[in-house]
């Protein structure tokens, strides 16, 4: 019974895929949040359209940061909330990268004093009938490192 009935949420979703309204996110942004002895805090945010008019709980966000195809820091935040419906929501995303991390990067660090980065982020939201969706979004941006005046 139980594989019938996932057979039949398969062929709904390929069915249906292109014509039920799916949430949407993207990055809007990513700024420096905290900067202490240890390390620095990013904030990525994240905006996402609920097209629905009930809320939708948010199971969990995951992030991966790269540079140079080297993974410096990944993490997940469990249960952040949920969307309310017919609405955008910011979603703020806190990125923790101890400087340690960023000095072994020394290689991709140029005169201006920043490394390129990738930030992925996947978005995991539960909607009733069709189970969990993970919704992958992606930003490539610049790192400015924290001179050490400024840490001081």
């Amino acid at each position: 019974m139980l594989q019938m009935f996932g057979g039949a949420r398969r062929f709904l979703l390929e069915k249906m895929g292109n014509i039920i309204k799916k949430p949407e996110a993207k990055i809007v942004g990513v700024d420096i949040k905290d900067l202490s002895r240890d390390g620095v805090t990013y904030n990525a945010k994240v905006s996402v359209s609920n097209p629905y008019i009930v809320p939708i709980p948010i199971g969990e966000i995951s992030y991966t940061l790269k540079s140079a195809d080297r993974m410096i820091v990944s993490g997940k935040i469990g249960r952040p909330g949920s969307l309310p419906g017919y609405e955008e929501t910011v979603l703020e995303v806190p990125v923790r990268v101890a400087h340690t991390i960023l000095l072994s990067l020394m290689e991709d660090i140029g005169a201006d004093w920043d490394i390129d980065y990738q930030l992925d982020l996947g978005l995991t939201i539960h909607l009733p009938l069709v189970g969990d969706l993970t919704i992958p979004v992606s930003w490539k941006g610049e790192i400015k490192l924290p001179t050490l005046s400024s840490i001081l």
